[in-house]
């Protein structure tokens, strides 16, 4: 009888044995697969934050291009500067291509920085401040404006209200004594203004930063700033902290983004010109493809 208790004793030990390796071989199954849906998964939304500066355009474009190849979904949400910000801050907005520092957006960063990444430079000359045509010929420095303000009808022409270089601009107008209004647009709506005075060669204030056409369309010169408000610019791609583990391998290819001044204002002028900003930012690829490989890491 004993012999025949152990017997039984040990049938059921030996089931158990096997029914729990099978258990532990299933999920361990699960546990992997799971684990390379995580890896593998391109199917995250990677959303740009747009804003409508034709500066942000190209490489947005380039980068949304080369993102959807990678098999990432890809979307635009168009703001103004504190927008993308905010959106930024929040995890509504993953990327943004056109971040102006360290200076112009700097009250940005300090308010919503702590949930964004700076992860990498795209080009390091990016040029801003007040300019006239080169045919005013007596304004050469900001402080060269005051007590000839009627000369400009009492106005700079500027872009929309929540830009940075909106809120430095008034600073500007109050800590150089000056009497003039400052007149919130578009992009588009300041240089159609600004065009409009160019052609009748009336003197004219206004917003300038490369990369633009502006410079190409128009001789212009940005005027001194001796108190130093507008400084030369790095532009960087800022990403929401979240996206480091939504979405890794994009986020390893924006680290290594870079792109010339140069090229982003050529791509404009042709986006002007009436090309489609999509078919541009294809040439571009198809142009650079060891720079976009270098950038992808293939």
């Amino acid at each position: 009888m004993f012999k025949h208790i152990k017997s039984s004793i040990l049938l059921i030990l030996i089931v158990s044995i096997f029914v729990g390796c099978g258990a532990t071989t299933k999920q361990g199954t699960e546990n992997k697969n799971t684990t390379d849906e995580i890896v593998e998964n391109k199917n995250a939304t990677i959303t740009f934050g747009v804003t409508p500066w034709s500066s942000t355009v190209p490489p947005t474009q380039i980068a949304k291009k080369i993102l959807q190849d990678m098999g990432y979904t890809v979307k635009e949400i168009s703001a103004d500067a504190g927008g993308v910000y905010a959106g930024l801050s929040t995890g509504d907005i993953d990327v943004f291509m056109d971040a102006w520092l360290p200076d112009m957006h700097k009250n940005y960063m300090k308010k919503f920085g702590t949930n964004i990444d700076d992860v990498s430079v795209s080009y390091p000359n990016g040029e801003l401040g007040w300019v006239v045509p080169t045919y005013v010929k007596d304004v050469n420095s900001i402080e060269d404006i005051k007590g000839k303000e009627s000369q400009f009808g009492g106005k700079i022409y500027g872009i929309e209200e929540g830009a940075g270089m909106t809120m430095t601009s008034k600073e500007m107008i109050k800590a150089y004594g000056l009497d003039l209004q400052y007149v919130a647009s578009s992009e588009g709506g300041m240089l159609a203004q600004a065009s409009k005075l160019i052609k009748d060669k009336k003197p004219v204030i206004f917003l300038g930063w490369r990369p633009h056409p502006m410079f190409v369309n128009y001789d212009l010169k940005v005027l001194k700033d001796p108190k130093g408000y507008f400084k030369a610019s790095e532009v960087h791609v800022l990403t929401h902290k979240g996206l480091k583990n939504k979405a890794p391998e994009a986020y390893a290819f924006l680290s290594k983004w870079n792109i010339d001044v140069e090229d982003i204002e050529k791509m404009i002028v042709e986006i002007d010109g009436g090309k489609a900003p999509e078919d541009v930012a294809a040439e571009w690829i198809k142009q650079h493809k060891d720079k976009v490989n270098a950038m992808t890491g293939k």
